[in-house]
């Protein structure tokens, strides 16, 4: 059996944000717990065959374009720290399950347990390289191979991990929400400035209410508009460190 995080059985509740939380909340026996369960209902935006088509034709195309660069980021990493180049993690998924993310190593910790420090700014645990590759994102460029598995999507909600899922699920009206979709490498929080460290509640709630607009209204054109404002701001986001 899957791993799933919580209890997302949408089927039988009121197709908002609220309302679904709200019921996943209510239903869910401890939110501290991993528990496993049926795969729950999906919707438009986990089931279209355009937007995994995209997925799919993209993810190909850049990972063969940008391989020798992806071998030269891995040796310098080798040669910049000890351990090893990629950075694994468990987050949640489409309908939460769970899945094991990739990114290249930028820190000198792999934290994946019940709690997890988010990275901050000038953070002491973060290598010289790794400095540069979050401030330009080349860190995330192995999530492609998570969006060839199915385990993402290029577009979608940013996963965060297990602990703090937990942490916000509790608190945050409408986050599991979220799982409705497959979580992606950029996304419409991200492109308004809602991603890095959560400094304030009103941080994690924009983000939220941002993640379930782009699931309630999603289609393939905004899939191209957010990639393409991705790739614009990518170079100057301020809130990538």
């Amino acid at each position: 059996m899957s791993e799933y995080v919580g209890w997302t059985d949408y089927a039988d509740v009121a197709d908002t944000p609220a309302a679904l939380s709200a019921s996943l909340l209510r239903r869910r026996p401890d939110p501290e717990a991993l528990i496993l369960h049926r795969k729950p209902q999906s919707c438009r935006v986990a089931d279209s065959p355009y937007k995994r088509f995209l997925d799919i034709g993209v993810a190909f195309l850049v990972l063969l374009f940008l391989l020798p660069a992806l071998l030269i980021i891995s040796l310098l990493i080798r040669l910049d720290s000890a351990g090893p180049v990629l950075f694994c993690q468990r987050r949640t998924g489409l309908n939460g399950r769970v899945f094991k993310i990739y990114k290249f190593r930028t820190m000198r910790v792999a934290e994946d347990g019940a709690h997890v420090v988010q990275a901050q700014r000038n953070d002491a645990r973060v290598t010289r390289l790794g400095r540069f590759l979050r401030r330009t994102s080349l860190d995330e460029l192995p999530q492609l191979v998570n969006v060839l598995k199915g385990d993402m999507s290029l577009v979608g909600p940013r996963p965060h991990a297990i602990a703090h899922d937990k942490a916000f699920a509790s608190r945050v009206p409408g986050y599991t929400a979220r799982f409705r979709a497959r979580p992606g490498l950029t996304g419409l929080a991200a492109i308004r400035g809602y991603r890095g460290e959560i400094h304030t509640p009103a941080c994690i709630e924009n983000r939220v209410k941002a993640d379930n607009e782009y699931i309630q209204s999603w289609s393939i054109r905004d899939d191209l508009v957010i990639l393409i404002r991705t790739a614009l701001i990518i170079s100057r986001d301020k809130n990538a460190y």
